[in-house]
């Protein structure tokens, strides 16, 4: 029984060698494969045969460069299968199909109100979720899950939204709702720990293991990834620096504390910099207005684009969010040391005024030696890198196991 049991679990871990190589590598031959894994052709061979046959991988091309009997090249089956992601942020509901290859295939983006209330928004979040899964059975056999991002503390392994202070929502169980309404399996993770987990994957940290991702949306959301495992902590709970406290006397932050860094970076915290100078600083903005009592008519976008015309004003304040964010990323280089650090979200959208003021605060106050091969670089997913992390949970973590994918061999 031993023998057995080792024998397949020996099976399962050359199958997952084989098909990482695959989806990263390809198009290879079984030859290639052999000697790229180690493994003895007739193993190799073994492994694609039940692969093509079960529709995962498909034989393309002969290899043109090679001298003696050419053989056929394997490439991953796009039409393997497909999965969903679905992002619900605080005022927005993203949804993708992808298919067997993580190729985007279907999307859609629409606008939500937090105050439409967690009824209304999670209907809106399953009809989106439906159109995906129609979208996908056009052109592809089987669903192989959905994965779901949100910002806030998630029980990963029960799939419950524990707290998202920002959308004002506590012990959801969105795994729950979501097999009952598509009977599909469904993951559900924190929205900048998915976005880690797709920039690691398929964007920017490809071939990095140790990187922290850092986004700014409605809140200010971090990923980190240590020794190519995302870091989780004790109860899964980690890596919330927008909540790291920056001024205990500070502002109040909607998870209830005072001062936290996520009330000094982000969208939010730049327009509210940029009404304090206008109004309290007798600051002068050519773009940039207010009504007659006082109030801002104006957004982040619009004030980017301000400073895309050297407005002084929006300037300043996108400089006050790259000196908070540098120090935050100052500290996170000293504890963890990663190779890369990338800023997404709104951040994208404004790098070139606070990417060169972040390496400038990195450099001058993260321990030298913790620099060392350090590179800050943005983004390569966005606006998709929280839905491409929840897809890396079901393709990359579950699609070697054959007989998980057999489940689904409708």
């Amino acid at each position: 029984m031993k023998n057995t049991a080792d024998q397949n679990l020996m099976r399962r871990m050359n199958n997952k060698t084989v098909i990482d190589l695959l989806r990263k590598e390809a198009p290879l031959s079984r030859a290639n494969l052999s000697t790229l894994t180690g493994l003895n052709r007739s193993t190799v061979s073994s492994i694609i045969d039940d692969l093509i046959n079960e529709g995962w991988v498909t034989e393309t091309t002969y290899q043109s460069d090679k001298v003696g009997r050419p053989g056929l090249l394997l490439e991953i089956n796009p039409s393997g299968g497909f999965a969903i992601g679905v992002e619900i942020g605080v005022d927005f509901i993203l949804a993708i199909c992808v298919d067997f290859s993580a190729k985007i295939t279907w999307h859609k983006r629409i606008e939500t109100d937090p105050d439409e209330g967690k009824t209304e928004i999670l209907g809106k979040a399953f009809k989106l979720t439906a159109e995906a899964i129609e979208a996908g059975k056009t052109n592809y056999s089987r669903p192989l899950g959905i994965g779901i991002a949100i910002p806030g503390l998630v029980d990963v392994h029960e799939g419950v939204l524990k707290n998202a202070p920002n959308l004002h929502w506590y012990d959801v169980p969105l795994r729950l709702i979501w097999t009952q309404q598509f009977n599909i399996p469904v993951y559900v993770e924190n929205e900048a720990n998915a976005a880690a987990l797709g920039e690691f994957h398929y964007g920017a940290a490809r071939g990095i293991n140790n990187l922290i991702y850092i986004a700014a949306g409605y809140g200010l959301g971090s990923g980190i990834i240590i020794d190519g495992n995302l870091l989780r902590g004790n109860k899964g709970y980690a890596a919330e620096v927008g909540h790291m406290t920056c001024d205990p006397d500070g502002e109040m932050c909607n998870c209830g504390k005072r001062g936290c860094y996520e009330t000094l970076i982000g969208p939010r915290a730049v327009v509210k910099r940029v009404k304090k100078i206008i109004a309290d600083e007798g600051g002068d903005s050519t773009f940039l207005h207010t009504t007659k009592n006082g109030q801002a008519v104006f957004g982040y976008d619009a004030v980017v684009d301000a400073a895309k015309h050297a407005d002084q004003v929006a300037l300043t304040a996108l400089e006050n969010v790259g000196k908070s964010l540098g120090v935050v990323v100052s500290n996170l280089v000293n504890v963890f040391n990663p190779k890369m650090v990338i800023l997404g979200g709104a951040l994208n959208y404004a790098k070139d005024y606070i990417q060169p003021v972040v390496k400038e605060v990195v450099k001058a106050n993260a321990l030298e030696l913790c620099q060392q091969d350090l590179e800050i670089t943005n983004s390569q997913l966005d606006p998709y890198s929280s839905v491409m992390g929840t897809i890396s949970m079901i393709l990359e973590k579950n699609f070697s196991d054959l007989e998980w994918l057999r489940k689904f061999n409708y």
